[in-house]
This record gives C-alpha cells, sequence and structure tokens, in this order.
C-alpha cells in the first residue's frame, strides 16, 4: 500500500477523512467560512467604516453566529485558522466534517501574474493536529501566464499535494481564473467577467491539476461561464460544464462548485449545469449568507435571518444536490494479503519524506 494512491483511489487514512465531507447520500455539502478580507469588507461597508477599522471582535463574533446557525445541516465547514478556528472551533458539531485553508489571502502580486503561499506560521501538519478533516488551497490560475508564474503555482500545489499524502490528509484545490498583465509594471490584475476565453482557460486549469502528480483529492471550481450569461445559450453552456465533467471523471477526482458571491438563485442554475456534467455538491458561502449578514452589525437581526433565510438557502441547495448530483464514495487502495498476526501493522506505510 502506498500513500500515493492511483487516481481515484485514497489512503486508508484520507478515504475516512473524505467520508466525514461528505452527506450521508455521498454528496458534498460543505458551507464556506474562509473569507477574509471579503467578509471583512462587508462588514466595514455595514457599519460605514473603513475596513481597515473594523474591530477584529466583530470577525470573531459573526463566524460564531454563521457557525451556530449553519453547521447542523451543512455536511462540512471551511475554516480560515485566524479567525474562523478559534471564533467557532468549539461550537462545530462532531458529525460535521472540518475543512481548514492553507493559502494566505494576501497573494503576491507582480508584474507577470499572481504567487500562492501559504498563511503564515500555518502548515499541513498544523491542520492534521488540530484534527481537521482536509486542506484547501486557492490559488490564482492562468495556464498562458509568464512561466515563471506558472512555475511557482505548480510546484506550490505539488509541494502541499505531497504534505497532504505524508498526513492522510485529503487535499483540496480551488482554482480560480484571472485576466494576468501583459508584463508591465502597474498593470492590473483582474478577473474574468466576460465570456470570452473563460471556458478554455478553467478547462485547461482543471487538465493541469487533475495530472496524479499533484495528488488533488477534490477540486473547487468556478463556473466556466460567467453568471450573467448563464442562461443566453444554455446548449454552449452545458458544453462547457460537461468538459470539465469529462476531465475529471477521466482523472477519477470529484469536484464542485463555488458560489462567487452569487445569490441563491443564481447559484442553482450553475448547479443544475454542473450536476448535469457530474459534479457532486458545493463548497459554497455568500450563496448562503451574505443576504442575511445584510443586517450586521445588529447580531440578533443576523442570527434571526440566518435561522431562516440562511438556513432556507442551505436547505435548497442541498436538497438540489440529492436530487441532481452524483453521488461519490472514497475508496482506498487494495489491503495487502494477511497472512498472521502484525501483517497489517508491518505493511502499513509509513509517511514518505520527499
Amino acid at each position: 500500500m502506498d500513500i500515493n494512491e492511483p487516481a481515484g483511489r485514497h489512503s486508508i487514512g484520507k478515504a475516512r477523512r473524505m467520508r466525514r465531507l461528505l452527506t450521508e447520500d455521498g454528496h458534498f455539502g460543505i458551507v464556506a467560512l474562509d473569507q477574509r478580507a471579503i467578509l471583512g469588507k462587508m462588514l466595514a461597508e455595514r457599519k460605514g467604516i473603513d475596513e481597515m477599522a473594523l474591530p477584529f471582535a466583530d470577525m470573531l463574533d459573526v463566524k460564531r453566529l454563521l457557525v451556530e446557525t449553519l453547521s447542523a445541516n451543512a455536511s462540512a465547514m471551511l475554516f480560515d485558522p485566524n479567525i474562523a478556528v478559534p471564533a467557532a472551533l468549539h461550537a462545530l458539531p462532531r458529525h460535521t466534517g472540518l475543512l481548514v485553508s492553507l493559502e494566505h489571502h494576501r497573494v503576491e502580486e507582480s508584474p507577470l501574474g499572481r504567487k500562492t503561499a501559504s498563511i503564515p506560521n500555518w502548515s499541513v501538519e498544523k491542520i492534521q493536529r488540530l484534527g481537521a478533516d482536509g486542506v484547501k488551497v486557492l490559488i490564482w490560475y492562468h495556464p498562458e501566464a509568464d512561466s515563471s508564474i506558472c512555475e511557482h503555482q505548480q510546484n506550490y500545489i505539488r509541494e502541499v499535494g505531497q504534505q497532504c499524502a505524508e498526513q492522510q490528509l485529503p487535499f483540496v484545490l480551488e482554482l480560480l481564473a484571472y485576466q494576468p498583465p501583459p508584463g508591465r509594471t502597474g498593470a492590473s490584475i483582474a478577473p474574468y467577467n466576460t465570456l470570452d476565453t473563460l471556458p478554455e482557460v478553467v478547462l485547461c486549469s482543471v487538465q493541469e491539476f487533475t495530472r496524479p502528480e499533484y495528488q488533488v483529492d477534490l477540486l473547487k471550481l468556478e463556473s466556466p461561464v460567467p453568471v450573467d450569461v448563464l442562461e443566453r445559450d444554455p446548449g454552449m453552456t452545458q458544453v462547457a460544464f460537461d468538459a470539465i465533467g469529462q476531465c475529471c471523471s477521466a482523472a477519477g477526482i470529484p469536484w464542485v462548485l463555488l458560489s462567487a458571491g452569487v445569490t441563491t438563485d443564481e447559484f442553482a442554475t450553475v448547479l443544475k449545469h454542473a450536476y448535469a456534467a457530474g459534479a457532486q455538491g458545493f463548497l459554497a458561502g455568500r450563496a448562503i449568507w451574505k443576504e442575511p449578514l445584510s443586517a450586521f452589525p445588529d447580531l440578533a437581526a443576523c442570527q434571526s435571518r440566518l435561522s431562516v433565510s440562511g438556513g432556507q438557502a442551505l436547505s435548497r441547495l442541498l436538497e438540489l444536490t440529492r436530487d441532481s448530483a452524483n453521488a461519490f464514495q472514497p475508496h482506498h487502495g487494495t489491503t495487502p494479503v494477511l497472512e498472521a498476526e502484525g501483517d497489517f501493522a508491518r505493511n502499513y506505510p509509513n509517511p514518505v519524506h520527499i
């Protein structure tokens, strides 16, 4: 038994932890709470202050509230280590899985593109010691960015994949496309917001990171078609989703959709296309809890809205997922033939450090 299992298979430790991220029906219904800058900006706007003036206690209070109101029905929750973990780890039900983010939300901007690094003083090993069920990393990626940028992102993901394998932790990779600058100092770096080449960029990124060398266990993906033009040509939209589904299926890697701040209705439309292409669930945040938090800084009102509209949004997405998404069942590699007591312990692998 090798910790580097073939595509579609997991080590025993990874398989057990992957199951903790699933609903009883075998779907991913995960609520994202690892937002940092985006959430801070949202709360500061509600208070009418600069986001740099937002008290840290406000972030703690809101994330604690989100866990207390939404965690019971989610298959798992995604925490960041600096806010969500200290604020609400104690409030997470034992039946709800836990993903923890590794990447720093402050990416390194350069005239050539974006580079990702881990949160300072944070690591895969610390996530394992925390008792989490998986590691999540977000990277911005464009296959035609400068080669030095692509190589940095690829090497980073390769290293994290190996570290997750050593710790027997599922590795969740979130890919976001962006328009890289033309290589001049001061050029702006912007996300895609038009149809143009987005489907091709998303697909090429998926093709790269489904390669076995990255040891990715679950992909968290954006819609390959901008939401505002999703239904302009439903046939072509489905073609874009199907291409992703075929790539992930061939690699034996499940995939889920992120909500990117759209409404619940818009996200449900995205999911319908994704589920028709074989996706196994969602890993979403703002489509579930953004509207209820519009009552901030009145925490009592936020709690009331989260309990009603937030809970309804999550239930709606879970129902759609249960009715339409493919189920996923993690499988671990073959167990060695056992002829005598002690054979399993002797054959079970030690971590392979590279």
